[in-house]
């Protein structure tokens, strides 16, 4: 059935039957109809053609613009891609950078090798700060160090008895006999079968065979532990040895070469400084660049709180093997103490002490208590990045990871636990005789490979696992102290020939 048009105005009429012959049929057109379907059909018809004749030639216009201008397609990106890395590692505006390249009337140099700048505010910003980082447990915010409040720090006594912590009972300290200091230097040399360049009048010499002996824990040990000989060095005045032989508690640092500044601990109570010393170990270098910059030692040889305890003829000639004896040994250089914090001279310690023994000795239960690292667990993962850091000779390096494997120290070695790897900018301890034999077996370690004691350190806690040990998170550390970085690198210690 053909569809209807009820619209359309086109009539077709046909007239009523006639006899044949008597007429025509008319037919009558409506002046109404049109051809208009029809021009509509054409009309669509053409578009379509118009659409089927714009795509090629839209497609060659493109392909040709693209040609005439692909080069300018290719820089803009890469300009956008320039400008958007430049400000983004610019540190400041315009106008900063201009009044910081114009210092004093002339044009300063400003370096930005290894975030030097960006090092030194962030130091400056982090000077005399006493906020209490947090962290999160359990989705609720705690601070990372909990202290006692203030008036029952000042009623806080440090124990009277010390406290058991393991078989061992006594450490005897190797000494080279009084017989066999009589003769001249090169006499005594000579004795020492050197098997570390770094062994000395200071360290003696430990065999590898007594090496394997002092890890074999017994009631008495007899250890390596410095001051082997009269004539071994780091000679310190008879005044000063007074000092600090009355000492009972001990927040220590050290400046070895000039590297770095002496910061001020902030956060103590009155109470406390009558209690614990303060001490800062220079030497002769460290002490004439901190009185050229007004910094001159005051009435009993102190700086603000510190005591400064300037040490004369230092055994080594790296001043970072210098300062592993204030850090290690502090038993040996404060014979009556019986607690010690040690921080690093990068740092400035902001709590007090008397609190900060309570807080990570006392409730823990703990001898000694040190950060965990807070980047890698694993010894041999962080002495390859010593290396790609060049942070230690490479070869001394890969000496200790090559005994410590052949000792088969474990890749995974955890310690209840926690990491095993640890940050040492912070030693917290009470010196009894299990921490005491393990701070002279971690020097001897030290002594014998590098300097960088985070390697030496889960080696010598792997063979005194007895030890309780507080191995509290980074958090805590950054609590402990304000982190100022190294102020420039320390002079080494040249000795005359």
């Amino acid at each position: 059935m053909a569809p209807s048009w009820s619209n359309s105005t086109s009539r077709t009429s046909i007239s009523p039957e006639r006899p044949c012959g008597s007429g025509s049929i008319s037919v009558v057109i409506s002046d109404d109809e049109s051809d208009e379907p029809s021009r509509m059909r054409f009309r669509v018809t053409k578009k379509i053609r118009r659409k089927k004749d714009r795509r090629p030639n839209f497609c060659f216009r493109t392909l040709r613009n693209i040609s005439k201008w692909w080069f300018c397609l290719l820089l803009l990106p890469a300009l956008v891609l320039f400008y958007s890395e430049l400000f983004k590692t610019a540190p400041h505006g315009p106008r900063e950078t201009r009044e910081k390249l114009l210092s004093n009337g002339s044009r300063a140099v400003i370096s930005h090798e290894k975030g030097t700048e960006k090092s030194e505010k962030e130091g400056e910003s982090n000077l005399n700060r006493l906020d209490m980082p947090t962290r999160s447990v359990n989705g609720v915010r705690e601070p990372c160090l909990k202290l006692l409040p203030p008036e029952d720090i000042e009623h806080l006594e440090l124990p009277s008895e010390q406290a058991s912590d393991g078989p061992v009972r006594s450490v005897v300290y190797a000494v080279l006999e009084s017989r066999q200091e009589v003769g001249d230097n090169a006499t005594a040399s000579k004795q020492l079968e050197m098997e570390s360049q770094n062994f000395n009048l200071f360290t003696g010499n430990q065999t590898l065979q007594e090496r394997q002996e002092s890890f074999k824990v017994q009631e008495t040990m007899t250890v390596h532990c410095g001051f082997y000989s009269e004539r071994g060095g780091f000679d310190i005045d008879l005044e000063d040895k007074r000092f600090m032989n009355n000492c009972k508690a001990v927040v220590s640092t050290c400046t070895f070469g000039g590297g770095d500044d002496l910061y001020q601990p902030i956060g103590m109570l009155q109470t406390s400084l009558k209690k614990v010393c303060y001490v800062a170990f220079w030497d002769e270098i460290t002490l004439l660049e901190q009185e050229a910059e007004g910094k001159k030692l005051g009435e009993n040889r102190t700086i603000g709180v510190w005591r400064i305890i300037v040490v004369h003829n230092l055994p080594f000639s790296d001043q970072r093997l210098n300062g592993k004896i204030p850090k290690m040994l502090g038993h040996r250089l404060f014979p009556q103490a019986r607690y010690s914090i040690w921080v690093d001279s990068k740092s400035q310690f902001r709590r007090d002490p008397i609190a900060v023994f309570e807080t990570l000795l006392g409730r823990t239960n703990s001898v000694l208590a040190i950060s965990e690292h807070g980047a890698r667990s694993c010894v041999y993962d962080e002495g390859n990045a010593i290396i790609k850091k060049h942070k230690a000779i490479p070869e001394e390096v890969e000496r200790q990871l090559a005994q410590y494997r052949l000792d088969g120290y474990p890749k995974d070695a955890r310690f209840d636990g926690h990491k095993a790897l640890a940050e040492a900018s912070v030693i917290v301890r009470e010196h009894t005789a299990t921490t005491n034999l393990f701070m002279c077996l971690w020097f001897g370690e030290v002594v014998r490979f590098t300097s960088r004691d985070q390697l030496s350190f889960p080696y010598v806690l792997k063979h005194l696992h007895t030890m309780r040990i507080n191995m509290f998170p980074v958090c805590t550390r950054r609590a402990l102290v304000n982190s100022m970085g190294h102020k420039h690198k320390a002079k080494p210690l040249i000795r005359q020939a």
